[in-house]
């Protein structure tokens, strides 16, 4: 518990009749208040929750968010919150039998300190990283608004002052869940800052997708470096694993395209960290198992090209990451591969939407996606007119600021 201990809270008080003092919660005590370590929820009712959640999110199911907890760089060690609903406590008439079903796991969202996350010293809760950037809480349909409520409630009992969500759809229903219920309570969300990312829609068939995201000349060329790749190299195939077996084959392939690259030459690819490397393997074998992860691969002649994966739940899909043998790139490997992608996830009759996972104007899925989502990260606040809140907010802008700064210097020297 010392990554949460020391977060100070205000006592349940009116306005400034309250008083901050120290929160130092056992383990226990966690667990029965909904605040327990990651590892500890029930990996199967963590599961349930996810078939009944209200916004899909592939990056907090349990195969995925265990196996970065359990080994990725930087991210393990992750707490949750966790609402329940207790269905034998509701009053029943007389003439109901009184109901024994164990409390139902509706609500759940993995969390770090804000100084874990951040290293700012002033006492929040925030989304845990899953190695993607989408960090949507698992709400039950049935139960959201109760979720969002209990979430709140636990929060404020391991002594955050507020709740930050990274990385959340402003739009989607979990946020106009979390919005209503703060209304409600006479608080309001913050937006800190906000950006718009691709997305594809699914439903419509992918010739027409295509045919109005890129002009007639640009898919001309792209159809002329195809040829041109089969010509010099072998027929060009894609190939999509789905079973464990396969996707276990596939993830060495896609892991030995990423490290071949400028990933590679700057250390940051999967392959080259143990801890990462045990994260994926696991986290795309436990998704099979679960027909939640794809691994498409696109050859020329036997050779591998480029290869990328994909997650799924419910009616979403969720395009993680691409690798790509650059020494193919005047043929546009990475292209070619998402061509093919948007065909076979527009031909997939479940699917309604998927989720770029990209960063805001991503020059090479940006032009082919041309659905857009406003992603941001949002603080909650838990108390009224509560000044460390506000302090939260000008450090947490203030960091940004300074990483905005950094990101644009380090790219102007590298594209001198």
């Amino acid at each position: 518990m010392a990554d949460i201990a020391g977060l100070s809270r205000p006592s349940p008080g009116d306005g400034a009749d309250r008083r901050a003092h120290t929160a130092v919660l056992s383990v226990s005590h966690s667990q029965r208040s909904g605040f327990a370590p990651l590892a500890a929820v029930s990996v199967e009712e963590w599961h349930g929750l996810a078939e009944r959640t209200i916004e899909p999110n592939g990056y907090y199911l349990p195969a995925w968010e265990l196996a970065v907890n359990a080994s990725a760089r930087g991210r393990t060690g992750a707490f949750a919150l966790c609402a329940r609903h207790d269905a034998s406590a509701n009053e029943l008439a007389p003439s109901q039998p009184r109901q024994d079903e164990p409390p139902r796991l509706i609500g759940l969202l993995p969390v770090v300190s804000l100084w874990r996350a951040c290293k700012i010293p002033l006492p929040a809760l925030v989304s845990a990283s899953p190695y993607g950037t989408l960090c949507t809480p698992l709400l039950d349909r049935s139960h959201a608004e109760e979720a969002v409520r209990q979430l709140m409630s636990v929060a404020r009992a391991a002594g955050a002052r507020a709740l930050i969500l990274r990385d959340v759809p402003l739009n989607g229903a979990a946020m106009k869940t979390f919005t209503r219920v703060l209304r409600q309570e006479g608080l309001r969300p913050i937006v800190l800052h906000s950006h718009l990312r691709a997305s594809l829609d699914a439903r419509r068939p992918a010739d027409d997708v295509l045919d109005d995201a890129l002009s007639a000349k640009k898919l001309k060329e792209l159809r002329r470096q195809r040829n041109r790749l089969a010509e010099k190299h072998g027929v060009v195939r894609f190939e999509v694993a789905h079973s464990v077996d396969d996707v276990a084959r596939a993830i060495e392939i896609f892991l030995d395209l990423e490290a071949s690259g400028w990933k590679g030459e700057r250390g940051t690819a999967l392959r080259q960290h143990e801890g990462d490397l045990n994260f994926i393997r696991r986290a795309t074998r436990g998704l099979a198992e679960t027909a939640q992860c794809e691994i498409v691969t696109m050859r020329a002649g036997e050779t591998p090209v480029a290869a990328a994966i994909v997650l799924r739940h419910q009616d979403r899909a969720f395009y993680f990451k691409l690798g790509i043998d650059e020494r193919f790139a005047k043929f546009s490997p990475g292209v070619q591969l998402t061509l093919e992608l948007t065909r076979h996830l527009c031909a997939d009759a479940v699917l309604v939407t998927a989720d770029s996972t990209a960063s805001a104007h991503h020059p090479m899925i940006n032009p082919i996606w041309r659905g857009r989502l406003r992603i941001g990260d949002i603080i909650l606040p838990l108390w009224h007119n509560d000044p460390v809140v506000s302090a939260i907010r000008a450090a947490m802008q203030l960091r940004h600021g300074l990483r905005e700064m950094a990101r644009r210097a380090v790219h102007l020297v590298r594209n001198r």
